[in-house]
């Protein structure tokens, strides 16, 4: 494609300019400690992004700021290789990363998992408004996090008093209200934080409300969704001594919408998708205690334990049946950081722990002879891990010049399962990997990994039971329907899926480019990835309940008409991304392109959740006269055929956003931030998620936020 093959040049070109920017010995323009975006997540220890030997974006809170934010699932279009597959109604929101969805992808609310996962009830409950920055590990994990990183990690940190405070400052208050044309959505924040004059205590609290209706859809259509959401956060975080730092952490999504039973795609209410009331609470407590006395480098310690419980309970609106399903997990988890020298040439940083976690889970269906729900079954899952990682960074190695660093890591998980009435199920696994970087000079980074990664089957896909679905019997006698089941089996025999992928990249990173406080940085990957024992859903009706010979017709196994999950496919999955940015006085620039491909390697069929090449570009020009930004965000995708169904083959897209930042430098208006935009300018009709599922309309938006500060 020609994107992949300007793409590849590009990166060629600046590879070449990198190469011959300086002496290797006497490097001329050292890049600015100061920008360095730092990410925590992908080697459980504070690194540069842009050093780490994969692939990690981290968008921090100015970026989030500057989308003015309904949903978190726009923000991943600044994330080259992950996306939402849920449509337009966020009460839906499901991400995949890398062609990997579902228990494939983790979730962090700070150093807590998010272990709730449904067919189509959503995944990442938390507001935007609370965020200080969100990582995305593009990739296999499981040598640092266990099961379910196949695709990568999705961490949201949240905002901090050390966040809204500068030295001196001891306590802030910020108010903002907003409002969205699209949805007709209005929305308010405030936030109030505190911090003792010795900065022994601090505290913060927000709060943030939401209330929309209807989309209206690029195709002319409005998509039923009407939402009432409350956010809150309470944090507070005690320093009793040098080098030990005590935080408490309380978050809550509290949601009420009025949707189809399966909000995602362009779903609308009826038969077989009835309208509910649904109900969305989710709650994080987290505690977390900090051990690093500045006389030890072998000692750098967290230990944090963690509750969460996530609950959609849906009514349904026509009838009185309701249904619900909770996922409660309790987690603990410790790592330790040493830190040592071997001679002047030679420093490691060894990270190790271990973590242990319990997923719980309860479903109720009203409609229900013995109240359980058809395939959310009463059950819980033990996992115990322990892990152990080496950063090694060799300065000039061999006499060569620049920095080598090697990051090798293993992680041994056991889990286990219970249901009741059903046997005890439990498996074991063990997950390296191998980062490798080379740093001639400071300028150009080149980088190789190989991991091994694992996802466990959780109870639902090994205990599934109870009525998957309905149709009618064709074989019935004339009068009123007659209906039978397609009922879900157990498998005790599900084996987990297992990946192993390699991934090359290179990277550039230059200051003083066209000026003296410019910088360009990029960053490009191709990645394989080998995926085996795919967990699979199959449903399985007998062709005599499509008609002729009618019989047999029946529910449940006796008839053939069941549904489970089974390995059953052997999967390939490749891609190539790159991510850029520029920043000077004058203006700024982010942009990501991404390619992916997958298939079934015994069939030939496509596999995985796949998206079209993309090229996502963020520019803006910085207004210092008048303390302004103007900005706009174009999103290219190509024609979508990376299907076996030619009905679900979709056009290709152009979407296009500007916006307007004003941060006033008056005293008189200090604080004041006014933010202005219009999403999807040209009101496109396109679709991301399959074909027929429009995406929103033209969107206009505002919101107004003011902070003082004591």
């Amino acid at each position: 494609m020609k994107a992949t093959l300007l793409a590849s040049a590009t990166v060629a070109a600046l590879l070449a300019s990198a190469a011959n920017a300086a002496d290797p010995a006497e490097p001329t323009v050292e890049p600015s400690e100061t920008a360095d975006v730092i990410t925590i997540f992908a080697t459980r220890n504070p690194t540069e992004a842009f050093d780490y030997p994969g692939s990690v974006t981290v968008l921090e809170r100015d970026i989030i700021e500057d989308f003015n934010l309904s949903s978190i699932s726009d923000l991943f279009a600044a994330v080259p290789g992950a996306n939402f597959d849920s449509g337009p109604r966020r009460t839906g929101d499901t991400p995949s990363v890398r062609g990997v969805g579902g228990g494939g992808v983790l979730i962090y609310f700070d150093g807590a998992r998010q272990n709730f996962i449904s067919g189509h009830d959503g995944r990442a409950f938390i507001d935007p408004e609370l965020l200080k920055a969100v990582e995305v590990v593009r990739g296999p994990t499981s040598a640092l996090y266990g099961s379910g990183a196949l695709g990568g990690v999705i961490a949201f940190r949240t905002i901090t008093a050390d966040d809204v405070l500068s030295e001196g400052e001891t306590a802030a208050v910020r108010l903002g209200a907003g409002y969205q044309s699209i949805n007709d959505e209005w929305r308010y924040t405030g936030t109030g934080v505190f911090r003792t004059p010795d900065g022994a205590f601090d505290a913060i609290g927000s709060l943030t409300f939401r209330e929309s209706s209807d989309i209206e859809l690029g195709s002319g259509d409005d998509l039923p969704a009407d939402d009432e959401i409350l956010s809150s956060l309470l944090k507070a975080t005690a320093r009793p001594a040098d080098g030990l730092e005590i935080s408490a952490t309380w978050q809550r999504f509290d949601g009420e919408t009025v949707d189809p039973s399966n909000p995602q795609g362009a779903n609308t209410a009826g038969a077989g998708n009835e309208l509910v009331d649904r109900t969305i609470d989710g709650e994080t407590i987290q505690g977390v205690l900090s051990f690093r006395p500045a006389a030890s480098n072998l000692i750098d310690l967290n230990l944090t334990a963690y509750s969460n419980t996530t609950t959609v309970e849906e009514a349904e609106v026509a009838s009185t049946r309701v249904v619900e399903r909770e996922v409660e997990t309790l987690g603990f988890a410790l790592d330790n950081r040493s830190r040592f020298s071997l001679g002047e040439q030679l420093n490691v940083v060894f990270t190790y722990g271990g973590e242990y976690y319990v997923d719980e889970q309860t479903g109720t269906d009203t409609d229900a002879t013995d109240g359980s729900r058809g395939g959310v079954p009463d059950a819980e899952s033990r996992f115990t891990g322990v892990f152990a990682q080496a950063e090694i960074e060799a300065v000039r190695p061999l006499g060569a010049p620049g920095v080598l660093t090697l990051i090798p890591g293993v992680r041994w998980d056991r889990f286990e399962n219970e249901a009741i009435g059903q046997p005890d199920t439990d498996d074991d696994a063990v997950s390296p990997k191998v980062g490798l970087s080379y740093a001639p000079v400071p300028q150009l980074l080149i980088f190789a990994n190989w991991a091994e990664a694992f996802r466990a089957p959780n109870f639902n896909e090994i205990y599934a039971d109870g009525v998957h679905f309905s149709l009618p019997d064709p074989a019935a006698p004339p009068g009123p329907p007659v209906f039978v089941s397609n009922d879900f089996i157990t498998n005790e025999d599900l084996g987990p899926e297992e990946s192993e992928t390699y991934e090359v990249g290179l990277g550039v990173d230059f200051e003083g480019v066209f000026g003296a406080s410019d910088r360009f940085t990029a960053k490009a990957s191709y990645y394989n990835s080998q995926v085996d024992d795919l967990i699979n859903l199959e449903v399985n009706i007998p062709a005599g309940c499509f008609g002729a010979p009618f019989p047999p017709c029946g529910s449940g196994q006796a008839f053939g008409n069941f549904s489970r999950y089974a390995n059953v496919q052997n999967a390939e999955i490749d891609g190539l991304e790159i991510e850029a940015s520029y920043d000077s006085d004058l203006f700024y620039t982010r942009a990501n392109f991404s390619s992916i491909e997958g298939e079934d390697r015994d069939t030939g069929e496509f596999i995985g959740s796949l998206q079209p090449d993309t090229v996502f570009i963020d520019a803006g020009l910085k207004l210092a006269a008048v303390d302004a930004r103007l900005g706009g965000r174009l999103t290219l995708a190509d024609e979508f055929d990376k299907t076996d169904d030619p009905n679900q083959f979709r056009d290709s897209y152009a979407k296009g956003d500007i916006y307007l930042v004003w941060t006033p430098e008056l005293v008189a208006l200090k604080g004041l931030r006014v933010d202005l935009g219009v999403d999807n300018v040209t009101d496109a009709d396109y679709e991301v998620v399959a074909a027929g599922v429009s995406q929103p309309g033209r969107n206009y938006k505002a919101a107004v936020r003011w902070g003082a500060t004591f």
